[in-house]
């Protein structure tokens, strides 16, 4: 089943709009015509069988038949990636797999070791929301990743409005991944290359954030958000 996807306003009772871009892709690339089933999510975990009545030059019209299960099922567990960003296309990796793995919202972060400037990060921004978008149709989520404009580690931490959701991932100072409780709600937060300053660590406790160290293994920034959401889904999720 052929997937595209329309904003909540565009839905009505019996029917959908497409909008311009998803009907040239249905149109142009896939070639789909009047009659052919395909199905649409609404960005907010819904999903729903259709079928196409009118493709147009700037939009397409389908009748609603059912609501569907989507193919990729949300997670019980919230989960929040604040991730330090990355040069390159790094953290593109990094926010693809974050969509997979069932992240609902991805925070990039400006610490003081990042290797990209708050301006470059926020130039990245459009790209990064299109990486979570097209993640999110070939993984079958009904869900849309938020991407979150980019925030420096001290104005994230002071924001935060309850600190015991928050886990710091440190490969120093903190405590064994075995003291972390069950939530169903969780802000995962990881570093940059070359790791946290002592200062940003020391203001993390002074917010009463939870500072975890698995054990000492070593891994690169972005191997480290993508392997940690894992173990958290698998721990507190639904990826069992």
């Amino acid at each position: 089943m052929r997937r595209f996807y329309s904003s909540p306003e565009n839905f009505s009772t019996e029917k959908v709009s497409l909008s311009e871009e998803e009907t040239g892709h249905l149109r142009d690339v896939l070639r789909l015509r009047v009659g052919d089933e395909v199905s649409v999510f609404d960005g907010l975990g819904h999903e729903f069988e259709c079928v196409i009545r009118l493709i147009g030059k700037k939009t397409s019209t389908l009748s609603i038949v059912k609501e569907v299960s989507p193919m990729s099922p949300e997670s019980n567990l919230e989960l929040t990636v604040a991730a330090t960003v990355l040069p390159g296309d790094k953290y593109d990796l990094v926010i693809q797999k974050s969509v997979e793995l069932g992240a609902i919202e991805l925070i990039p972060l400006v610490t003081l070791r990042c290797e990209v400037k708050s301006r470059d990060a926020a130039k990245r921004l459009n790209r990064w929301r299109r990486i979570a978008f097209e993640a999110s149709k070939q993984c079958g989520r009904a869900r849309l990743m938020t991407v979150s404009g980019p925030i420096e580690f001290a104005n994230l931490i002071s924001g935060l409005t309850n600190t015991n959701e928050v886990l710091l991932f440190s490969e120093r100072d903190g405590a064994s991944f075995d003291t972390v409780t069950a939530s169903h709600k969780i802000t995962a937060v990881f570093g940059p290359k070359g790791g946290w300053e002592d200062h940003e660590l020391a203001a993390a406790k002074s917010h009463n954030i939870k500072i975890v160290t698995l054990g000492g293994r070593v891994l690169r920034a972005e191997t480290a958000a993508i392997a940690i959401s894992a173990v958290l889904q698998h721990r507190f999720g639904d990826f069992n």
